[in-house]
């Protein structure tokens, strides 16, 4: 069996993007939550032995300390810029497809509010500025769940390249995960500070995990941008090739 030079050809690099944004910020963050379990700030994710010197393992706590703290807002600042690079790219990818444009402005805004809550959260420790970082975890979560649930039925209403009914499944699925797990947290707070903890790594795995479905709609598109010296738009288009966000390959 030989291979098909054209669907070889048809995969484009910016499928990568998401898989890296998903893949570098849970290695990020998992490396500092090793560190400050090293450094004998947190307990165990798994523990639920009532130590009152370690602290509970929730995210913002590991990252809360130094040195942990400092590579907590880079891995948060890098992944609020590839977020919005990948939420700009999508709104690009549907502008032209989806009926309705007002759903597409909705994601866009969602998922850069979600973006923005990052920074917030990778800026503003816990212990120092817990108002504001609470804020950020907020726009975070709060926006990032619309945006999941939104993208999911904009994927069943696109059905790009006639894979929507699959992916879109895939992603109901991931946005119930990520609704439960914030359930979760939030009652466990009140329970079991441990078990808290536990749901929200799940609840940001999760996330991360739909973030990286969009790999499955880039692979088929290409984003081109061109610079020209003239202040208008091209003489033979009406719109720049920005304009034109992809071409379908």
């Amino acid at each position: 069996m030989t291979s098909d030079p054209y669907n070889m050809q048809s995969f484009s690099p910016w499928a990568l993007l998401p898989l890296g944004f998903t893949i570098g910020t849970a290695t990020g963050l998992w490396a500092v939550y090793f560190a400050a379990l090293h450094n004998n700030i947190v307990a165990p994710l798994g523990s639920h032995s009532r130590n009152e010197s370690l602290y509970p393992p929730f995210i913002s706590v590991t990252g809360n300390f130094p040195p942990g703290s400092c590579y907590f807002s880079m891995i948060m600042n890098l992944a609020a810029f590839a977020g919005l690079v990948i939420g700009f790219l999508r709104y690009l990818q549907l502008k032209s497809r989806l009926p309705r444009a007002w759903l597409n402005v909705a994601g866009l805004v969602l998922f850069s509010s979600s973006c923005f809550g990052m920074m917030v959260v990778g800026n503003f420790q816990l212990f120092s500025s817990r108002r504001i970082h609470d804020s950020g975890t907020l726009l975070t979560f709060g926006m990032g769940l619309l945006y999941c649930w939104l993208q999911a039925v904009v994927t069943l209403i696109v059905n790009l390249k006639g894979e929507g009914k699959r992916v879109a499944a895939l992603r109901f699925l991931l946005s119930g995960l990520i609704t439960l797990c914030l359930a979760l947290k939030f009652i466990f707070v009140q329970i079991s500070l441990a078990r808290a903890a536990q749901c929200q790594w799940a609840l940001v795995m999760f996330f991360l995990i739909y973030v990286g479905t969009f790999a499955i709609d880039f692979r088929h598109s290409r984003f081109d941008a061109v610079c020209t010296d003239q202040a208008g738009p091209p003489e033979d288009s009406g719109t720049s090739m920005l304009e034109q966000e992809l071409h379908q390959l």
